[in-house]
């Protein structure tokens, strides 16, 4: 039976709750907004003792289902001012369900100045006080709470900008090696963490088991079939273990919409520099990884391990965001300077796209000229050292466009966009325009149609159809993040109708639930709902659910698009 902990930091305590039979199957993004949407107030400060910050894996979280180990957490974002769930892989969501725990809330703010861990072993939980940890990036934070729990542990940590409360910090997790690599990247929410006076939250799963399933058998043959179906599907089965995400760099370079220098343009000329088959050359010619999983169980293994010409571990993937965010937004065409600034945006906890994406607006604004890598490197060492400068920069795009009187920002309630320049891929744009989490493209990723055919075509330059097809894709990236699978598990639902029901076929047999197809649907719309009626209560209006207005006033080149999706019809993207 799994458990809620309520972490109280104000009492510090921590207190065990059981899990409601009668809310099976949640987990994952439908537990956190459910909770951030009950239990928050929607008006409070995001760093207050009145928001909480939730943690929670998929209900397939530690089953064995095929790339089952994200993490969703959740709060009031101090980025957007809305709701917020960011989640990531790494491996300390099977640790958490191996553990019984189904969900983390931690609320209220610590009488002290002192920073904490909280341990999570078989035996239970405590807070335990560690300044030495103070001031550490994640990587030392990691290595030192290695040191003090074992080698075993599964960490979650912030780094300089979380302990700062900035704007763009992130929540680390750690990978298979220990390392903390995989971040709940987008809207601050590593600040909430910090403002909590939580450091790190370290999970032995010794002694702790598999979750049991109400059938094992029909379980293991649902998964097994789950299994296979991604590894028969060309994009999970070729395409992402060989070339890893960034395979779409050069796609989306010749389609016209891969955003250049602050999203002047749609196509960069260095894009062979940084692109997914050069970035698999350099990898393996310097006895790197260019196959890597983040968790135990991945199937996948999009990622990849990144060495410097001496073969010595950088980081890992680049990822396809974040080498674009660093290259081609950026102008920056060289891959080991874009390794660099991930390992560092690691390391600080900072979200790789919102830092992209503000390293851009500050060369607009006239801080570096675009191309400037040693000068963007500069930018983010200034914000782990917390300079005046740094904070601005850490604190994201929105601001730091304020700060230079920049008026060209890519951001949707204060998050920047993501790697699709929304004029040359109208139903992106549109799902930038109306998520519940700010721009983001996970919310509802429309290139899959738009650039990709699969499933079906909706032409990316038209603006009919985008509504429809943003609609449609927001609701299944709700329901697919409440399961704790990886979205990209989703690319097999495209080959035919099977795919989801494996995936339902395992989550009955692992609760002893009888959900269907029309449940999925209508869980998707719940999870929107919910996040909608926050955001609505903390003031948003139809007025947020819109582009800057330079993407529907400057034509992009090759194209020569602006966005053109008409507001009466961004409006009517949640009339289920």
């Amino acid at each position: 039976m799994r458990k809620f902990l309520r972490v109280n930091m104000g009492e510090l305590s921590v207190k065990e709750d059981v899990w409601p039979a009668e809310q099976e199957p949640t987990g994952g993004r439908r537990l956190t907004s459910s909770i951030v949407s009950s239990e928050v107030c929607p008006t409070c400060h995001p760093l207050s003792a009145h928001n909480k910050l939730v943690l929670a894996p998929g209900w397939l979280g530690g089953t064995g289902a095929p790339s089952s180990g994200r993490l969703s957490i959740g709060a009031k974002s101090p980025l957007t001012g809305g709701i917020k769930e960011s989640n990531s892989g790494g491996n300390a969501a099977n640790a958490l369900s191996r553990l019984g725990v189904g969900a983390i809330v931690v609320e209220g703010l610590p009488p002290d100045e002192d920073l904490r861990v909280l341990h999570l072993t078989a035996d239970g939980a405590e807070l335990v006080v560690d300044n030495g940890l103070k001031g550490l990036g994640n990587y030392d934070t990691t290595d030192r709470l290695r040191e003090k729990f074992g080698e075993n542990i599964s960490c979650i940590t912030i780094g300089q900008a979380g302990e700062m409360r900035l704007g763009a910090a992130t929540i680390a997790i750690t990978d298979e090696e220990g390392r903390p690599t995989r971040h709940a990247g987008r809207g601050g929410l590593g600040a909430v963490m910090g403002s909590k006076g939580l450091k790190a939250i370290v999970i032995d799963k010794e002694g702790g088991q598999r979750p049991e399933s109400a059938d094992r058998e029909a379980f293991n043959k649902a998964a097994k079939r789950f299994a296979q179906l991604l590894r028969e599907n060309d994009t999970t089965g070729d395409v992402l273990p060989t070339y890893g995400t960034n395979n779409l760099a050069k796609v989306i370079n010749d389609a016209g919409l891969y955003p250049t220098r602050n999203f002047r343009e749609g196509q960069f000329e260095l894009v062979d520099n940084i692109s997914g088959e050069t970035q698999r050359e350099t990898i393996l010619a310097r006895g790197g990884e260019a196959k890597h999983a983040c968790h135990h169980g991945c199937t996948i293994a999009c990622s990849a391990i990144y060495v410097d010409e001496d073969g010595e571990f950088v980081t890992k993937g680049p990822e396809y965001e974040t080498i674009w965010a660093h290259g081609a937004n950026c102008g920056i065409g060289d891959l080991d300077a874009i390794a660099r600034m991930d390992r560092l945006d690691d390391d600080i906890g900072l979200d790789t796209i919102e830092m992209g994406a503000t390293i851009a607006v500050a060369m607009e604004g006239g801080l570096l000229e675009f191309g400037d890598a040693e000068g963007a490197i500069r930018l983010l060492q200034e914000v782990r050292d917390g300079t005046p400068l740094g904070r601005i920069i850490g604190s994201g795009a929105a601001v730091t466009g304020r700060a230079f009187g920049v008026r060209r920002v890519p951001v949707v309630k204060g998050q920047a966009l993501p790697a699709y320049d929304p004029r040359s891929a109208k139903g992106i744009g549109v799902t930038y325009a109306t998520s519940t989490m700010g721009a983001d493209h996970t919310a509802g990723y429309a290139i899959d149609q738009n650039i990709l055919n699969l499933g079906r075509y909706v032409d990316p330059l038209q603006p009919g159809g985008q509504v429809d097809l943003s609609r449609e894709r927001q609701i299944a990236a709700a329901a697919f993040d409440a399961t704790g699978l990886c979205n990209l598990a989703g690319y097999a639902m495209y080959d035919g109708p099977e795919a989801l029901e494996m995936i339902l076929a395992m989550t009955n047999a692992h609760l002893g639930t009888s959900v269907d197809e029309h449940w999925w649907t209508e869980l998707g719309k719940e999870i929107l709902r919910k996040e909608r009626d926050f955001n609505a209560r903390a003031g948003f209006t139809a007025a947020d659910d819109r582009l800057p207005d330079f993407f529907e006033e400057e034509p992009l080149p090759p194209h020569g698009t602006v966005f053109d999706v008409p507001h009466g019809e961004l409006d009517t993207v949640f009339d289920f």
